[in-house]
């Protein structure tokens, strides 16, 4: 299986956080019945510290979008990327690399 791109990965990062995170397959899971609009310390609680966060983007007016990393530990070409604003989760998307 072929190693991540973690340079690939880290030019999206502006901070990285932990650069061993990956995320396994029972945190993707618990992480999938955690409804959006949830409190971020829920989801933090399961999936723990990111590989990195990248530059927060405007997605919806008056609102800053946080977005955490987090390679996955069973498909190396592949982060998993959670949102949020403030204290609170917004949702999540997946990024190959």
């Amino acid at each position: 299986m072929p190693k991540p791109s973690t340079k690939e990965r880290s030019l999206l990062c502006s901070e990285i956080v932990q650069p061993k995170a990956v995320l396994s397959r029972e945190q993707l899971a618990q992480l999938m019945t955690v409804p959006e609009r949830s409190q971020r310390s829920k989801v933090q609680e399961i999936v723990k510290q990111p590989y990195c966060r990248l530059p927060g983007l405007s997605i919806r007016v008056g609102a800053t979008t946080e977005r955490e990393l987090y390679p996955l530990s069973f498909d190396p070409q592949t982060s998993l990327l959670v949102l949020y604003e403030g204290q609170t989760y917004v949702g999540y998307g997946f990024k190959r690399f």
